[in-house]
């Protein structure tokens, strides 16, 4: 398979091959405070910032929305006013009664502004869903391209649910915040600002009893907020390790009934669940006692209202409308507090979330590309490895003088026990890992003065693991080459034994695999992977146990094939089985991550060392059972 930097699957495809294997997998998250909320929500700005003159826009029509809306209060008290003063003339008799034409005026006033602030309404929030849905996708598209530059080690130290609940979890608390929480933010500071502008006008006294209570509504916010933000950070990071948990538990749900390991899955995901549970219980309580507190703050309100405005109205200072409307302000007065008590826990679940999505976004990338790479259009596959010596963390090295010299269109075997550096080699190779020492020489050049996509494009890649991804058949053939034709791809798939089987399934070429390719065998994927490298058409390849997976009888059929495809070519085989690669040009036996070996076949068996008791071994068991 001609594995690309350039060519990417569709959104939904698995993992792509050699992604794992290093230490550190699956380390677990624990939960922490924000440790930068300003910093986050500054940096989540500056994309908002992008979107400047939509954004004034919202801010605009927000508070026009909310102006008009702060009017209608005083106007419905006036005509409250205009009915109790026509009711108190027609008892006393002085009066000439209702006005009812000055109170449909002030009615009919009434449904225009708020049918203009309904409008304004709708309009900032068309416009901010807009906005809020451009930075998600913004977010999300550097979250991709992000995961398309970190090192593969970054994947290893990683669970793979953690990083989809950044993508996913966490982008759409941020999106969630932007669409419905920063108009919301506007429209309560503007109508705190106009309600107390308003109240003013109708009593100074009772102003200032009522605005004497935010104080008391503050402190109380901020002890509620100042407990909740380390909550919602651990609700974010332990939603991370349950995704993360479950989807490894399905992609290996057959291994998990195999070895009837439903309970344990089950008690880790039960322990881990059990976590979330409490951070989230926690942190919806703490943000559940938002409404309470305010809406004891907001009683006491009324209560000043009611016994200070009874007093006034006596003495005639105020009307019995300006009460009414002032309490009715007192409302509108204690619920943008409400609304921004509440807003300030979503921007605490807010600066979690977009701390692990900038954190993410923040990883160590690869190390860049050379200024003047080497471009070569053909490679004639001279490698040379002089003294590699690597490890996945630099205080342990697991490859120690590794040095070996490989002639153009050689078939070079690499054999030796598990754990001896075979595919860690590979990985090298392909520049995946960068080396802790040494080079590895292509055509004489140094493997870092590629690029790693020009690199990697000159080889060709059949695993024993198998990557397929959500798509038909025919495009997973031609993601070795993605511009060539239903023929050549057909061509291929012939050539690797593939075609037969494929016409035999539903819908032949235009099948589509599901998400783990579970709806064909073992053997047919590898068949599949197979027909995607002879249509990629590399300059060398890889092979790590190629037909680990298949029957004899198609063994010896593949074998045929990729022994076509390897003349002219460079080919690196890892091999666990040794009768197949009798035929090597080279053997490299490591042991290690050493050399300690290498020759032909034969060669190797005169020496009667590591490579003999290897290949003896194979054949010592099958004798033993026999007997």
């Amino acid at each position: 398979m001609s594995e690309k930097t350039n060519k990417r699957p569709p959104m939904g495809g698995k993992r792509g091959p050699m992604g794992g294997g290093g230490p550190g997998h699956n380390v677990p998250v624990t939960g922490a405070k924000a440790k930068d909320f300003k910093g986050s929500m500054s940096r989540l700005l500056k994309y908002i910032g992008n979107y400047k003159g939509a954004v004034i826009t919202v801010f605009i029509f927000a508070i026009a929305s909310t102006i008009f809306t702060i009017i209608g209060p005083k106007l419905m008290g006036n005509a409250t006013t205009v009915l109790f003063e026509g009711v108190m003339g027609q008892i006393s008799g002085s009066g000439t009664g209702i006005d009812f034409t000055q109170i449909g005026q002030i009615l009919i006033t009434l449904l225009v502004l708020y049918g203009i602030s309904a409008l304004f309404s709708y309009i900032q929030g068309f416009i901010m869903t807009g906005v809020s849905m451009k930075v998600t996708y913004r977010l999300r598209k550097d979250i991709s391209e992000k995961m398309n530059t970190l090192p593969l080690s970054y994947f290893d130290k990683n669970s793979h649910g953690d990083v989809l609940s950044r993508v996913t979890n966490d982008v759409d608390t941020i999106n969630q915040t932007l669409n419905q929480s920063l108009s919301q933010i506007i429209t309560s500071v503007t109508m705190v600002i106009g309600v107390v502008i308003m109240m003013l006008t109708i009593s100074a006294l009772m102003t200032v009893v009522v605005v004497c209570i935010i104080p008391i509504a503050l402190l109380l916010i901020f002890q509620v907020v100042k407990r909740s933000q380390k909550f919602f950070k651990q609700q974010q990071e332990y939603l991370g390790t349950v995704n993360g948990h479950v989807e490894e538990m399905y992609g290996g749900h057959n291994v998990i009934s195999a070895y009837n390991g439903e309970a344990e899955s089950i008690e880790v995901f039960n322990k881990e669940n059990g976590k979330l549970y409490n951070a989230a219980w926690k942190a919806n309580f703490m943000s559940g006692m938002m409404q309470p507190i305010m809406g004891f703050i907001g009683n006491l309100g009324y209560v000043a209202v009611c016994v200070l405005g009874g007093y006034l109205a006596a003495n005639g200072t105020i009307t019995v409308g300006n009460i009414q409307s002032f309490v009715q302000y007192v409302r509108n007065f204690t619920m943008p507090l409400s609304q921004l008590a509440n807003i300030s826990n979503i921007l605490q679940q807010t600066a979690a979330a977009a701390e692990r999505v900038f954190e993410f976004l923040n990883e160590e990338e690869e190390s860049p590309d050379t200024a003047n790479p080497v471009k070569l259009e053909k490679v004639e596959g001279n490698v040379e490895f002089e003294d590699v010596h690597f490890g996945y963390t630099p205080e342990k090295i697991i490859i120690n003088d590794f040095s070996a010299k490989v002639n153009p269109g050689q078939k070079i075997a690499i054999v030796g026990p598990t754990g001896a550096g075979k595919t860690t080699m590979i990985k090298l190779l392909m520049r995946f890992y960068d080396l802790n020492g040494g080079r590895i020489l292509i055509d004489g050049h140094d493997a870092m003065d590629f690029t790693r996509a020009d690199l990697r494009r000159h080889f060709g890649m059949v695993l024993q693991d198998t990557w397929l991804y959500n798509d038909t058949i025919m495009e997973n053939i031609r993601y070795g080459r993605m511009d060539a034709t239903d023929e050549e791809v057909i061509a291929a798939a012939k050539a690797a034994y593939a075609d037969h089987f494929i016409k035999a399934l539903p819908h032949g070429y235009e099948m589509v695999l599901n998400e783990d390719a579970s709806n064909i065998s073992q053997g047919q994927k590898q068949l599949l992977t197979i027909a995607r490298a002879i249509l990629a058409d590399p300059d060398m390849l890889i092979l790590d146990e190629a037909t680990s997976s298949v029957d004899t009888r198609t063994e010896a059929l593949i074998q045929k094939a990729m022994d076509k495809l390897m003349e002219g070519r460079t080919s690196f085989v890892i091999a666990h089985r040794l009768s197949t690669i009798k035929d090597a040009d080279l053997i490299l036996v490591m042991k290690d991550g050493d050399i300690v070996e290498q020759g032909t076949h034969d060669e190797l068996l005169k020496q009667n060392g590591f490579y003999a008791d290897l290949y003896n071994s194979q054949f010592a068991a099958p004798a033993i059972a026999a007997s």
